[in-house]
């Protein structure tokens, strides 16, 4: 488990485009797990990049922190799953990142068929990661980062291409973890499932940070960033909850 602190991070692309991130800045305690929502456009995947290192911000900092005092790392899963997958067999794929670090085949094998069972997905080792359906490749991209240690696990739109069944199992796996996770994603109820906490993004801004189920209950607040309520909340289960208003001031 780590401590994220992200300092200031601003980003853009290029000199005509809009800042993709202005300016901003909090923390996630350890063994936390964070959801970071908004529209489409509103910086998430470009925040989750450059925590996971795979993007350089314009400005700013990023610090991981681990329980010994140590510099941490974060390993990432990204929006497509197949960008991930390109080995002939799933366990390979799994493996492909320890084997790169010097791990020998026969040790990687066999932590490559641990991580996949930590995911319910040993049946898969052998199977061809391109046959996969969407949900199985999302297990296998996931066990590819569990498997590298790393102190945060990042998740980028995690459920997106998922049937009903595959984003329950998911969203069940993701319970059990207790590394320190963050998912960038606009479907608002995993985060009312799944998460402790959420980080609104609006053009590029921390619009509001609160605990859960806080602003994920106010559909004025919500309409703002361009959401929408959860459907969990719709019906029964929205006349029994009153709008819980917070701070919309960024966390440092």
């Amino acid at each position: 488990m780590a401590r994220l602190i992200v300092k200031n991070i601003s980003h853009c692309y290029d000199r005509t485009a809009a800042q993709a991130l202005d300016a901003v800045s909090f923390s996630v305690e350890q063994g936390q797990r964070l959801c970071i929502a908004g529209a489409n456009g509103s910086g998430k995947s470009t925040l989750l990049h450059i925590i996971a290192s795979c993007v350089k911000p314009s400005s700013g900092e990023i610090s991981i922190e681990n329980e010994g005092g140590a510099k941490g790392r974060a390993g990432i899963v990204f929006q497509e799953p197949d960008n991930q997958l390109f080995m002939p067999t799933v366990w390979e794929d799994v493996a492909f990142g320890i084997i790169k670090k010097g791990a020998n085949p026969e040790e990687a094998r066999e932590r490559a068929l641990a991580a996949l069972a930590e995911v319910d997905a040993a049946h898969l080792a052998e199977r061809a990661p391109h046959n996969l359906s969407g949900g199985e490749k999302q297990r296998a991209a996931l066990a590819g980062a569990l498997i590298m240690e790393r102190d945060i696990l990042l998740l980028d739109e995690p459920t997106a291409a998922l049937d009903p069944r595959a984003r329950k199992n998911l969203i069940n796996l993701l319970k059990n973890q207790r590394r320190t996770t963050i998912i960038a994603s606009h479907d608002l109820d995993m985060a009312l499932e799944l998460a402790d906490r959420v980080i609104f993004l609006h053009q590029g801004r921390i619009a509001a940070d609160c605990p859960v189920p806080g602003l994920l209950l106010d559909e004025d607040f919500l309409q703002t960033i361009a959401l929408e309520l959860p459907l969990a909340v719709c019906g029964t289960f929205r006349k029994t909850h009153s709008k819980v208003r917070f701070s919309s001031a960024q966390t440092p």
